[in-house]
Protein backbone atom coordinates (compact mmCIF):
# COMPACT_ATOMS: atom_id res chain seq x y z
CA UNK A 1 0.00 0.00 0.00
CA UNK A 2 1.28 3.46 -0.92
CA UNK A 3 0.36 6.76 0.71
CA UNK A 4 0.68 10.04 -1.15
CA UNK A 5 0.02 13.03 1.08
CA UNK A 6 -1.95 16.14 0.20
CA UNK A 7 -1.04 18.24 3.23
CA UNK A 8 -1.65 15.66 5.98
CA UNK A 9 -4.44 13.74 4.24
CA UNK A 10 -3.43 10.60 2.35
CA UNK A 11 -4.31 9.30 -1.06
CA UNK A 12 -4.01 5.54 -0.57
CA UNK A 13 -3.19 3.34 -3.55
CA UNK A 14 -4.69 -0.10 -3.18
CA UNK A 15 -6.21 -3.03 -5.09
CA UNK A 16 -8.97 -3.58 -2.54
CA UNK A 17 -12.35 -1.87 -2.60
CA UNK A 18 -13.76 -1.11 0.85
CA UNK A 19 -17.13 0.38 1.78
CA UNK A 20 -16.73 4.17 1.98
CA UNK A 21 -16.60 5.63 5.50
CA UNK A 22 -14.96 9.07 5.84
CA UNK A 23 -13.18 8.38 2.54
CA UNK A 24 -13.97 7.99 -1.15
CA UNK A 25 -12.95 5.32 -3.64
CA UNK A 26 -11.84 6.18 -7.18
CA UNK A 27 -10.64 3.95 -10.00
CA UNK A 28 -7.04 4.50 -11.12
CA UNK A 29 -8.11 4.29 -14.77
CA UNK A 30 -10.55 7.22 -14.58
CA UNK A 31 -9.54 9.32 -11.57
CA UNK A 32 -9.26 13.11 -11.94
CA UNK A 33 -6.32 13.95 -9.65
CA UNK A 34 -7.15 17.68 -9.63
CA UNK A 35 -10.64 16.89 -8.33
CA UNK A 36 -9.24 14.53 -5.67
CA UNK A 37 -6.76 17.17 -4.43
CA UNK A 38 -9.51 19.79 -4.26
CA UNK A 39 -11.77 17.40 -2.31
CA UNK A 40 -9.06 16.58 0.21
CA UNK A 41 -8.25 20.27 0.70
CA UNK A 42 -11.82 21.55 0.96
CA UNK A 43 -13.95 18.82 2.58
CA UNK A 44 -13.97 16.77 5.77
CA UNK A 45 -12.86 13.64 3.90
CA UNK A 46 -10.07 11.93 5.86
CA UNK A 47 -8.55 10.18 2.85
CA UNK A 48 -9.08 9.07 -0.73
CA UNK A 49 -8.43 5.56 -1.99
CA UNK A 50 -7.47 4.97 -5.58
CA UNK A 51 -8.12 1.43 -6.72
CA UNK A 52 -5.88 -0.25 -9.27
CA UNK A 53 -5.80 -3.74 -10.71
CA UNK A 54 -2.25 -4.85 -9.84
CA UNK A 55 -0.34 -4.04 -6.66
CA UNK A 56 2.99 -3.96 -8.51
CA UNK A 57 1.87 -1.23 -10.96
CA UNK A 58 -0.06 1.07 -8.58
CA UNK A 59 2.66 3.64 -7.88
CA UNK A 60 3.99 3.63 -11.45
CA UNK A 61 0.54 4.40 -12.88
CA UNK A 62 -0.17 7.06 -10.26
CA UNK A 63 3.14 8.86 -10.82
CA UNK A 64 2.24 9.33 -14.50
CA UNK A 65 -0.70 11.53 -13.50
CA UNK A 66 1.41 14.49 -12.28
CA UNK A 67 4.88 15.91 -12.97
CA UNK A 68 7.46 14.33 -10.64
CA UNK A 69 10.08 16.13 -8.55
CA UNK A 70 12.84 13.86 -7.23
CA UNK A 71 14.42 14.70 -3.87
CA UNK A 72 16.78 13.16 -1.34
CA UNK A 73 16.89 13.70 2.39
CA UNK A 74 18.29 12.48 5.64
CA UNK A 75 17.39 11.42 9.13
CA UNK A 76 20.74 12.25 10.73
CA UNK A 77 21.66 10.75 14.11
CA UNK A 78 24.61 12.04 16.13
CA UNK A 79 26.80 10.22 18.67
CA UNK A 80 24.33 11.02 21.49
CA UNK A 81 21.38 9.56 19.57
CA UNK A 82 19.85 12.96 18.81
CA UNK A 83 18.15 13.51 15.43
CA UNK A 84 18.79 16.57 13.24
CA UNK A 85 15.68 18.65 12.47
CA UNK A 86 15.02 21.83 10.52
CA UNK A 87 12.22 24.34 11.11
CA UNK A 88 10.62 25.71 7.94
CA UNK A 89 7.15 27.07 7.15
CA UNK A 90 6.26 26.93 10.87
CA UNK A 91 6.78 23.14 10.96
CA UNK A 92 9.55 20.79 12.09
CA UNK A 93 10.91 18.80 9.17
CA UNK A 94 13.93 16.78 8.11
CA UNK A 95 16.45 18.24 5.66
CA UNK A 96 15.85 17.33 2.02
CA UNK A 97 16.00 18.79 -1.47
CA UNK A 98 15.86 18.27 -5.21
CA UNK A 99 18.48 16.49 -7.26
CA UNK A 100 20.87 18.61 -9.32
CA UNK A 101 22.55 17.62 -12.55
CA UNK A 102 23.69 14.01 -12.75
CA UNK A 103 24.19 13.40 -9.03
CA UNK A 104 22.96 10.16 -7.52
CA UNK A 105 20.11 10.26 -5.03
CA UNK A 106 22.61 9.48 -2.25
CA UNK A 107 24.77 12.46 -3.32
CA UNK A 108 21.64 14.65 -3.37
CA UNK A 109 20.66 13.61 0.15
CA UNK A 110 24.15 14.22 1.58
CA UNK A 111 24.52 17.59 -0.19
CA UNK A 112 21.07 18.83 0.83
CA UNK A 113 21.52 17.90 4.49
CA UNK A 114 24.86 19.73 4.61
CA UNK A 115 23.53 22.80 2.73
CA UNK A 116 20.38 23.12 4.83
CA UNK A 117 21.99 22.56 8.25
CA UNK A 118 25.76 23.17 8.13
CA UNK A 119 26.40 19.62 9.37
CA UNK A 120 29.40 17.90 7.77
CA UNK A 121 31.05 14.50 8.16
CA UNK A 122 27.86 12.75 7.08
CA UNK A 123 27.71 9.10 6.10
CA UNK A 124 24.76 7.02 4.97
CA UNK A 125 23.85 4.09 7.21
CA UNK A 126 20.89 2.68 5.26
CA UNK A 127 17.97 3.69 3.04
CA UNK A 128 14.63 4.45 4.69
CA UNK A 129 11.16 4.43 3.16
CA UNK A 130 10.39 6.69 0.21
CA UNK A 131 7.72 9.33 0.81
CA UNK A 132 5.34 11.01 -1.61
CA UNK A 133 3.51 14.30 -1.30
CA UNK A 134 1.64 16.58 -3.65
CA UNK A 135 2.39 20.30 -3.64
CA UNK A 136 1.51 23.28 -5.80
CA UNK A 137 4.06 25.58 -7.52
CA UNK A 138 3.15 28.32 -9.97
CA UNK A 139 -0.46 27.12 -10.09
CA UNK A 140 0.44 23.52 -11.01
CA UNK A 141 0.30 20.42 -8.85
CA UNK A 142 3.38 18.19 -8.73
CA UNK A 143 4.35 15.12 -6.75
CA UNK A 144 7.55 15.14 -4.74
CA UNK A 145 9.18 11.73 -4.41
CA UNK A 146 11.67 11.87 -1.54
CA UNK A 147 14.23 9.11 -1.08
CA UNK A 148 15.27 9.12 2.58
CA UNK A 149 18.43 7.80 4.17
CA UNK A 150 19.43 7.23 7.75
CA UNK A 151 22.73 9.03 8.24
CA UNK A 152 25.23 9.46 11.03
CA UNK A 153 27.58 12.29 11.92
CA UNK A 154 29.90 13.10 14.81
CA UNK A 155 29.55 16.82 13.98
CA UNK A 156 29.53 19.05 17.09
CA UNK A 157 30.03 22.43 15.41
CA UNK A 158 27.65 25.33 14.88
CA UNK A 159 24.42 24.62 12.99
CA UNK A 160 23.56 27.02 10.15
CA UNK A 161 19.97 27.17 8.87
CA UNK A 162 19.85 27.80 5.11
CA UNK A 163 17.75 30.96 5.39
CA UNK A 164 17.38 31.47 1.62
CA UNK A 165 15.45 28.15 1.65
CA UNK A 166 13.12 29.44 4.36
CA UNK A 167 14.78 27.46 7.16
CA UNK A 168 14.74 29.47 10.40
CA UNK A 169 16.12 26.89 12.86
CA UNK A 170 18.27 23.77 12.89
CA UNK A 171 18.46 21.62 16.02
CA UNK A 172 19.59 18.26 17.34
CA UNK A 173 16.52 16.92 19.17
CA UNK A 174 16.59 14.24 21.87
CA UNK A 175 13.79 11.70 22.25
CA UNK A 176 11.49 13.93 24.33
CA UNK A 177 12.11 16.95 22.09
CA UNK A 178 11.36 14.84 18.99
CA UNK A 179 8.00 13.78 20.44
CA UNK A 180 7.09 17.45 20.93
CA UNK A 181 8.40 18.47 17.49
CA UNK A 182 6.46 15.73 15.71
CA UNK A 183 3.21 17.23 17.01
CA UNK A 184 4.02 20.15 14.69
CA UNK A 185 5.38 18.25 11.70
CA UNK A 186 4.14 16.37 8.64
CA UNK A 187 2.55 12.92 8.52
CA UNK A 188 5.24 11.54 6.21
CA UNK A 189 8.00 12.81 8.58
CA UNK A 190 6.30 11.18 11.58
CA UNK A 191 6.44 7.85 9.72
CA UNK A 192 10.25 8.18 9.37
CA UNK A 193 11.05 8.98 13.02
Amino acid sequence: MYRIFVNDKPIILTTEVSPEHNFKNYLMSSVNIGKVIKELNSTSLEEVRIIGKKQETLIKKFLKKLPNVIAGGGKVINDKGDVLFIYRNDKWDLPKGKTEGKETIEETALREVEEETGVSGLSIVKPLETTYHIFKRNGKHKIKITYWFEMKSSFTGTLFPQENEGITKVAWLNKDERIMALENSYANIRSLI
